[in-house]
């Protein structure tokens, strides 16, 4: 059976969520009420039995080294391979690539000694549960150069407008990559190829001065490489603005959408962290709402998301809001549709109301 390198490539991903990657790159945000961006996209890989994987990263990797540790989380801790954070620490004067060509060619070493033949590149802004094996057995029998996963979505949104978008003829070969506002084929940012091609497409381009591998080495070469495309048919969430990360964070919420991310076959893994259950204090009051361990809630709490660790006092009242790790909401707090990252502390009697496009959000440990 064939094997696949991971490599989850952050270097191109524009940091998109404000006040929430004012101290993290987009992958470390925390969603769900426990897990970061990057665990789905890293769990994916790990139940497809991927077992090297490497995190391409520039800046802002501190709280995603933190969280990523030594990969034991996803059984990514081994003697041989595992899981391999990346960071620019280059040191060859002859170095002439640029863009995220410098990680491809100044880790080499990390694709040359593998004895995996093929290799599956991944950004982490495509929130799915996917089955790489899949893609991989499709990619084989057809014999493409190149496989790209996408999903066809009924009814574009505002966060589709930045995807790339696919163009195939019948028969599923990729013609066209663009950025269409009309094509309903959005590509989920993932693709596999074999690995000896990945390498001569990186030579080439450097030795070209070219900036971006997959504008530059497969956007520009479709003439000339087979390019064919893959189905994706379960659950999407792009996440690449403060909109919609509010929404699709919202969105588990609705049991048909969590069961879909996260009851499948696969599991989806995150760092482990042991704490109590969440305690519901006499006169609190909840209400549609994901509460994660370790809570005290004194208060009411309503079509909310609660990280691990939050505490909300008496009287206050929260709805329609994300509250990350070990906040702090003191008495008589209102928030309505608001957006909290970890550490920060509200003092008592604040009111703090968004908009259901534009939620209200306080930067990690601020005091208000």
């Amino acid at each position: 059976m064939e094997t696949m390198l991971g490599v989850i490539n952050l270097d191109s991903e524009h940091d998109f969520l404000n006040e929430l990657t004012y101290f993290r790159c987009g992958a470390a945000t925390p969603f769900g009420g426990r897990y970061r961006l990057i665990d789905f996209v890293l769990s994916n890989m790990t139940n497809a039995n991927i077992r090297d994987v490497a995190v391409f990263t520039r800046k802002k990797y501190r709280s995603l080294m933190d969280h990523l540790g030594t990969g034991s989380s996803w059984d990514l801790d081994r003697k041989h391979g595992g899981l391999f954070i990346l960071p620019p620490d280059w040191n060859d004067p002859t170095d002439i690539s640029k863009g995220d060509f410098q990680h491809f060619h100044n880790n080499r070493d990390f694709f040359s000694r593998s004895s995996s033949q093929y290799v599956l590149i991944s950004g982490s802004q495509h929130i799915c549960n996917i089955n790489y094996n899949e893609a991989l057995d499709a990619h084989l029998s057809s014999g493409a150069d190149i496989t790209v996963l996408y999903k066809s979505i009924d009814i574009l949104e505002d966060e589709h407008q930045h995807c790339f978008k696919l163009h195939m003829n019948p028969l599923g070969r990729v013609m066209e990559i663009t950025k269409d506002h009309y094509n309903h084929n959005v590509f989920l940012g993932m693709f596999i190829l074999k690995k000896s091609l990945l390498l001569e497409l990186v030579d080439h381009c450097i030795a070209r001065g070219m900036s971006n591998f997959f504008e530059d080495g497969i956007i520009q070469h479709l003439s000339s490489l087979i390019v064919y495309g893959n189905p994706y048919h379960g659950h999407l969430a792009v996440i690449n603005s403060i909109e919609s990360y509010y929404k699709h964070s919202m969105s588990l919420l609705n049991p048909d959408v969590y069961q879909s991310l996260f009851f499948q076959d696969q599991l989806v893994f995150t760092k482990v962290k042991d704490e109590p259950p969440a305690k519901y204090l006499t006169g609190s009051k909840v209400k549609n709402s994901l509460v994660a361990n370790g809570c005290i809630i004194e208060g009411e709490v309503e079509n909310c998301v609660l990280f691990r660790g939050v505490h909300i006092k008496k009287g206050a009242s929260i709805k329609n809001s994300i509250i990350m790790q070990r906040c702090e909401i003191e008495e008589n707090v209102r928030l309505d549709r608001v957006i909290i990252d970890k550490d920060v502390h509200l003092l008592p009697e604040r009111t703090l109301i968004g908009a259901p496009k534009q939620p209200y959000v306080v930067a990690k440990r601020k005091v208000i």
